[in-house]
């Protein structure tokens, strides 16, 4: 079996040219949500020229709508939504800094070719484990676009949050 490679966020150019397909990772640090919606005012803003409400740099954006938070917990489920729903979205963000995205399911080809020309790679998350990727999520908080409920950005802190690297920045794909 082969070690888990521990990445801690900011991430950096350094670290992304070290993950290939096919590694397993647990991540740590601060790491963004971001669905459809979200996804669209930001690249709205950036069209007009705005600024955008968080700072995308050396940033992970976690496709996943979590829901309610149980009694002494900081979170409730948050299993990945499936990523090529963001696919028209991500260059631009990814333009803007982001080095990376974790959701399920495929990528299309303009995102493919974006994570080599921004030096940035796709995460994979395990779909239907929502309860117990949520384990590895200790901090959530509300950072923009509240009036989306459980779509909202939110700034989460992983720790030893498990995903393989599904598209890494030289071009390779685990599909």
């Amino acid at each position: 079996m082969s070690q888990k490679k521990q990445i801690k966020t900011p991430l950096d150019d350094v670290t992304v040219r070290q993950l290939r397909v096919g590694d397993e990772v647990l991540i740590s640090g601060k790491v963004l949500t971001g669905r459809d919606q979200a996804h669209k005012r930001l690249c709205e803003r950036i069209e007009r020229g705005q600024p955008l409400p968080v700072d995308l740099a050396g940033m992970l954006i976690y496709f996943v709508g979590p829901t309610p938070a149980p009694p002494g917990r900081v979170i409730g489920a948050a299993g990945p939504t499936t990523s090529s729903r963001m696919d028209a979205f991500t260059p631009a963000l990814l333009a803007q800094g982001l080095k990376g995205t974790i959701g399920k399911g495929y990528r299309d080809q303009t995102v493919r070719d974006a994570l080599k020309k921004h030096c940035a790679v796709h995460f994979a998350a395990l779909g239907g484990a929502g309860a117990l990727l949520s384990k590895h999520i200790v901090k959530s908080e509300i950072i923009a676009y509240e009036d989306l409920g459980t779509e909202a950005i939110r700034l989460l802190e992983f720790e030893k949050f498990p995903a393989v690297v599904a598209y890494d920045c030289y071009g390779g794909s685990v599909y």
